[in-house]
């Protein structure tokens, strides 16, 4: 008996023994030793995305805050090629102070004002939709989209004339030099307006946009202001790779189509087009 008793003995002491390197998760254990759960404990507050604007810029939320913090605390020898995280995201980070836009965008002009509601659209429109005629091979001839950033000019001077900053790298430059003609589709949808009223972005009261014309380099004459124009608006373009080649477009107008209501669509003159102002 007392044998007995000897063994359930050590066998408890066994089991409380093995027990403290164990954690319990959703009734399942498995061995893990303190230098684990420390670690563990501290990747947790990086599981969710870092906060949209940090004080080294914004697109950041894609990487932990960690990445960053380690990334900064190494000395430059300690660091490999792998490593160089912080750099190759500042490609496209930059402070929200430099973004030169209106402290508020102003609600739509009427429906009934469809120059203005144009205007409107296409300055206070950050990016829009391009589409071009395909030189890709497998999509030869048909129409091809994509999304551009785009300005009609710095936040207190309104052109109506959207500007870009492309590269030759990019297919849709390769379309337009074949075949240089192309159409810009802008949504209200974009912004607040269209959540607030409860729109779809297909309801004809949530307006959409589109310029259609022929998209031409901007020449010399013109460059100071297309730098400020894009620029100004988009202030992380200036420190994209020069390599690329990047240079600025312009679209020349020969049509405004607009659907801001219920009951068809707008096709404005363009002189009534120039003549509004968005403000």
């Amino acid at each position: 008996m007392l044998l007995l008793l000897l063994h359930l003995v050590t066998a408890l002491a066994t089991l409380l023994c093995v027990g403290e390197g164990y954690t319990i998760r959703s009734a399942v254990s498995w061995a893990v030793t303190s230098d684990v759960v420390e670690e563990e404990l501290d990747t947790l507050s990086d599981e969710a995305p870092a906060v949209l604007v940090d004080n080294i810029g914004i697109w950041k939320q894609a990487y932990p805050s960690s990445v960053y913090r380690d990334a900064s605390e190494k000395k430059p020898d300690q660091m490999s090629k792998g490593e160089d995280v912080s750099s190759a995201s500042r490609v496209f980070s930059y402070r929200m102070e430099e973004v030169k836009v209106p402290s508020s965008i102003p609600t739509p002009p009427p429906h009934e004002e469809a120059a203005r509601v144009a205007r409107y659209m296409a300055h206070y429109s950050d990016w829009g939709h391009l589409a071009t005629i395909s030189t890709q091979e497998q999509i030869k001839g048909l129409p091809f989209g994509n999304i551009f950033s785009v300005s009609d000019g710095p936040a207190d001077n309104s052109t109506g004339i959207p500007y870009f900053y492309v590269t030759p790298m990019d297919n849709t430059v390769t379309d337009l030099r074949s075949f240089p003609f192309a159409s810009l589709t802008f949504s209200e949808a974009e912004g607040d307006f269209c959540r607030k009223q409860v729109y779809d972005p297909e309801d004809p009261r949530c307006a959409r946009l589109t310029l259609t014309g022929k998209m031409v380099e901007v020449g010399p004459e013109e460059l100071d202001f297309a730098k400020e124009a894009v620029f100004s608006r988009h202030p992380v373009m200036k420190k994209w790779p020069p390599g690329h080649d990047w240079f600025f477009m312009k679209l020349v107008l020969q049509q405004v189509w607009l659907q801001d209501w219920v009951g068809g669509v707008s096709v404005i003159p363009l002189e009534e087009y120039f003549k509004a102002t968005p403000f």
